[in-house]
């Protein structure tokens, strides 16, 4: 990091004494330093979240999985659409995009599981660098591959790098002052926004989904600058108090080896402790829960079922735009906290559910007339989503104390991921059933 990088250095150069900075006016390098973190968080969550949201919204690509005579990946991006299950009033593919699903976010689960038991003792920047690597690997696999099974492979390497991240930068905004959470819900927002739309964008210009992947590899390369070339380190961005929040954080973001145990780190948090405050958080985990299980069962098990032929728009690139909505309506709302804040994330389950049976209804029945109206109801279905993501951290982060606030914002960060990954497991018979329909 710019500033990270800087305090690496006078912190590890001598273990008894700091070399000391030039002075400096505090109130302009206060707000330099305030602006370099919530652009730094902000590009941290659009680059984090990127190469998860590209593979879903090219799921319906991978599962279509042809290859030219020039063995490049290639989905026709014409209009005529391809039938795969002609017995069905749904045009199916073999497999429900819910694998997809599930293999971008079951090692995210795993991850997430593991996290608040030991993950605490890795350095910050071994995480990171691990987390760029494996979204670069998943580009070029996916890209390259030969087959669904490899494809599949790529989209496991988005996963490992999605949920690393994000469980590593929720936990660095302990360290930084709460602001930058906003900052990071909103640049994951962006990641769904212009992750879809540019490979929307891009395949729709006549690019074939192996060239379009190989354009984003400059992602991963923008999320190491991020972090190693833009962050301050925690101590810059307050000079007068935290001291002890400075230094718990200090050591995992220079030192290469596991760092002691702090007062105000959670790694001095007995199980016992982080058991009474997990219970805590269940107020804020459950709402969150239905919420993406709700949401997710609408994305990969009914947008592939939501398929008009009443259009000039062909099955994929209706599946495309459907992701696109969802993720620009994530972005507005992720990005709203500064002028809409929501104390009960309950609210926002509830009618997240209500999103579902509508849409599973028209599944069934097909009574919605137009595509149009579908268009409507999923990006009202990404603003209930991403409203519920940056206002349950939000009040976390509110409602916890300096000590366990690392622990609580890695500990919900199972919310999202746990139920995404039910509704990837639901979705998959439901599609099995509804395409044996005639």
């Amino acid at each position: 990091m710019g500033g990270c990088a800087g305090s690496r250095r006078r912190f590890s150069d001598s273990e008894g004494e700091e070399t000391v900075p030039e002075p400096r006016l505090p109130l302009l390098d206060h707000q330099g330093a305030h602006w370099k973190n919530a652009v730094g968080f902000w590009l941290l969550g659009l680059c984090n979240n990127f190469s998860y949201v590209v593979m879903l919204s090219a799921a319906h690509d991978i599962l279509s999985h042809k290859r030219t005579s020039g063995n490049q990946s290639h989905v026709d991006p014409g209009p005529t659409p391809m039938p795969h299950n002609s017995s069905s009033r749904f045009d199916c593919n073999s497999v429900s995009t819910a694998a997809v699903l599930l293999a971008d976010i079951l090692p995210t689960l795993v991850i997430k599981l593991l996290a608040p038991l030991g993950l605490h003792l890795l350095p910050y920047s071994p995480r990171v660098l691990v987390s760029g690597i494996c979204a670069a690997g998943s580009f070029v696999l996916v890209a390259f591959s030969h087959s669904v099974g490899t494809s599949l492979c790529g989209v496991v390497f988005a996963s490992i790098s999605s949920g690393l991240g994000e469980v590593t930068f929720l936990s660095l905004t302990a360290f930084y002052p709460r602001a930058v959470i906003s900052w990071w819900s909103s640049g994951t927002g962006g990641a769904g926004l212009l992750g879809a739309l540019s490979y929307l964008g891009l395949t729709q210009a006549g690019l074939s989904p192996q060239q379009t992947l190989l354009s984003m590899l400059g992602i991963p390369a923008l999320l190491l600058a991020s972090y190693f070339l833009l962050l301050t380190s925690p101590e810059a961005q307050d000079p007068g108090g935290e001291e002890e929040a400075e230094s718990a954080a200090r050591q995992p973001l220079i030192r290469t080896e596991a760092p002691e145990s702090k007062p105000g780190s959670s790694s001095s948090l007995s199980l016992r402790e982080r058991w009474t405050v997990f219970k805590g958080l269940l107020w804020y985990i459950v709402p969150l829960v239905v919420v993406y299980f709700a949401e997710y069962f609408i994305n990969q098990g009914l947008f592939e079922l939501l398929f008009f032929r009443n259009t000039s728009l062909s099955h994929a690139q209706q599946y495309r735009w459907y992701q696109m909505l969802y993720q620009a309506g994530v972005f507005a709302s992720r990005s709203s906290l500064r002028c809409c804040r929501i104390r009960f994330t309950w609210a926002l389950a509830l009618l997240q559910c209500l999103n579902l049976v509508f849409l599973l209804a028209d599944v069934w029945f097909g009574f919605l007339p137009s595509i149009y109206l579908v268009f409507l109801i999923i990006l009202y279905e990404g603003l209930l989503g991403g409203a519920a993501y940056v206002n349950t951290f939000h009040n976390i982060a509110l409602e916890t104390s300096d000590e366990h606030r690392e622990f609580a914002m890695a500990a919900t960060c199972i919310s999202d991921t746990l139920g995404i990954s039910l509704s990837g497991l639901l979705a998959l018979p439901l599609h099995d059933f509804l395409c044996q329909l005639s």
